[in-house]
Order: structure tokens, then C-alpha cells, then sequence
């Protein structure tokens, strides 16, 4: 299966939004602070700014020419501590499983030497195993803490790819 990042655009926003809506949703398993709207949606308060300010970089996952999901890249200026942040990252549970996920990863990583900063809602189990099987498979040796983030305990990883010396077809 064909997996790349596209990058969205203004055009994007509606769709984008419904994603993130489903990704929040997805997350109210986690934590007790999401609330849905008075519409009954889930909304990102900020964001109106992901094509408006520099360093946020929203990019569809696509799988075979389909959007699988989403990633929310973070980079300077916006970013001050480290290069990028990956701050959101979903795929649509029908892609799930298929390695789908990992391959999204790969794709951010490569081409983007630099120092990284990953965090997962720490009531996410799945998350946390997830993004450590991708440091183990792509021999990313990553340093991991435990932190809070408006009132929620998260885990966090930060590490720096020097070279792209993982072999992604692993």
C-alpha cells in the first residue's frame, strides 16, 4: 500500500475539521477535559491558525490515494525547544492495523534530520506502545518522561535523527 503525506491547504479546512473532530472524539476515551460542542461536535480551539501562522503544518495521511487520517507537524518559528513536534497524528479505524500508521511515521521522519518532541495522553496505552514499537523498529534511541499538559498526565518522547540510516521497509 501506497502511503505519503499530503499537505493541506485552506481549501482542506472543512474536511480537516471533521477529522479532528473524530480524533478528538477518539481521545474522550482518555481524558475527562473533551467536551463536544453545543453543535455536538468536537472542536481544536486553535485551529482557525493552521494556515495562518508559520511552523504548523497539517498534512492528510494518504493510503492508495485515500485519506487514512491526519498529522499535525510542528516546526519553527513556531516551535522554540526542539524542530518538530508532532503534536496530532490519526488514522480512521478502518486503516488501522494495516501498518498504515508506521508508514505515516517513516514519512514524516524522513528527510527531516532534527530534534523531535512526541507526547500521548498517558491513560492511551495504545498510543504510548505504538510510538515506542516505531523508535524500536526504526532503532531510534529516545528519551521518555512523564509530564502534564492542561491538567492531563501525558507520556513524552523526545529524540534527534542525525542520519536516515532506519530501513523503512522494515
Amino acid at each position: 500500500m501506497d502511503v505519503f503525506l499530503q499537505k493541506t491547504g485552506p481549501q482542506d479546512a472543512e474536511i480537516l475539521a471533521n477529522m479532528y473532530s473524530l480524533y478528538l472524539h477518539d481521545l474522550t476515551a482518555y481524558s475527562d477535559s473533551l467536551k463536544e460542542n453545543e453543535a455536538g461536535m468536537y472542536e481544536f480551539d486553535a485551529f482557525p491558525l493552521f494556515w495562518e501562522k508559520g511552523g504548523v503544518n497539517p498534512y492528510f495521511i494518504m493510503a492508495d490515494g485515500e485519506r487514512a487520517g491526519f498529522v499535525l507537524l510542528l516546526e519553527p518559528p513556531f516551535t522554540k525547544k526542539v524542530d518538530y513536534v508532532i503534536n496530532d497524528f490519526f488514522v480512521y479505524n478502518r486503516f488501522r492495523g494495516k501498518g498504515i500508521a508506521s508508514r505515516a511515521a517513516d514519512a514524516i521522519f524522513s528527510g527531516r534530520e532534527g530534534s523531535y518532541f512526541v507526547a500521548q495522553l498517558a491513560r492511551n496505552e495504545r498510543a504510548i506502545a505504538f510510538w515506542r514499537k516505531v523508535y524500536n523498529r526504526c532503532a531510534i534511541d529516545y528519551d521518555e518522561y512523564g509530564d502534564e499538559e492542561d491538567g492531563e498526565p501525558i507520556v513524552c518522547q523526545e529524540f534527534t535523527l542525525t542520519n536516515k540510516t532506519w530501513d523503512l521497509d522494515k
